[in-house]
């Protein structure tokens, strides 16, 4: 474990602290300038689209399989990030998968309040299937309040009778927003994402909402027929139970869901992957998923 890396991290971060007393978009300045400098993988092209009016991107690596799409939802507790601040997760999943990456912006809160956010990554998603992929041929990856949408947007579809994707990756999906789990007690003052921040991004987005509400969270959901999924949490954050219990309830269902704990890391640790090995060890291993699970899906389709 790349304990030295982590804390090191962490600690240039706590030396640009989010703006105290900031608003929204102060908040948004802020994380869009400490995560510019990031370095993103090479060899990736970066062609902007636009989705239901919203700022979208595409990313092609140079290793491009054909035919082949991953529907992309970032992270930010709805309140901030965007499709350039992770582009260093989107990047190196393009590259280590092979396939195009759609990176989705979707509408923030606390100005779009719920369910804004989750009803554009759903759309994104239909439009995704509208460009004309066989069956079986996308995948939804998501990290954080991402994790939470790309989840629920495979529900969705389920529901609507709509194509399923060939693979789900969900990275911290934040999904007990009633706080209930026990790392929401254990891990109350871990790095990144607090128990006090998380309360702030679900006051946010949710209002005088319902935090158990199936519009904003599919924690509860039946699972039954979703497809074959990969998660990823750190063993240092206040989501850790959200991933836990979720695939636990999956594998109840019959859903061949695999977890994979990671040790020391704190939460969305894959934003960290140019400089940190478990980061980067995180996306190399959701390429190996995604590149396993959409090919063969696509063979067996041929057939």
């Amino acid at each position: 474990m790349s304990a030295e890396q982590l804390h090191a991290i962490l600690a240039m971060g706590a030396e640009n602290p989010p703006p105290a007393n900031g608003g929204p978009q102060d908040m948004r300045d802020w994380f869009e300038a400490m995560m510019a400098p990031t370095p993103t993988a090479d060899g990736i092209a970066v062609v902007p689209v636009t989705i239901n009016g919203l700022d979208c991107e595409i990313l092609h690596p140079a290793n491009l399989a054909p035919d082949r799409l991953v529907v992309y939802v970032h992270g930010g507790g709805w309140l901030f990030g965007s499709p350039r601040s992770h582009r260093v997760i989107a990047s190196n999943l393009a590259r280590a998968s092979g396939c195009a990456v759609l990176s989705v912006q979707y509408r923030l809160a606390p100005e779009n309040p719920a369910p804004a956010a989750h009803d554009d990554v759903f759309a994104a998603y239909e439009w995704a299937l509208a460009q004309g992929y066989p069956d079986r041929t996308l995948a939804l990856v998501g990290d954080s309040a991402g994790g939470n949408m790309a989840l629920a947007t495979a529900i969705r579809a389920r529901d609507a009778g709509l194509p399923l994707p060939a693979a789900l990756v969900l990275m911290s999906p934040a999904l007990d927003l009633t706080g209930q789990g026990a790392s929401h007690s254990e891990m109350a003052d871990a790095p990144l994402v607090d128990r006090g921040l998380m309360g702030l991004f679900t006051a946010l987005y949710l209002g005088d909402g319902d935090p158990a509400s199936p519009a904003v969270t599919p924690f509860d959901a039946d699972m039954t027929g979703l497809p074959p999924t990969l998660i990823h949490v750190g063993s240092w954050e206040l989501l850790r139970s959200d991933s836990q219990t979720l695939a636990a309830r999956m594998q109840a269902a019959g859903v061949a869901a695999e977890l994979r704990l990671w040790d020391g890391m704190c939460h969305n640790h894959q934003l960290f992957a140019p400089f940190l090995d478990e980061g980067m060890e995180s996306l190399d291993q959701a390429g190996v998923f995604l590149r396993a699970h959409l090919l063969q899906d696509a063979r067996l389709g041929a057939q």
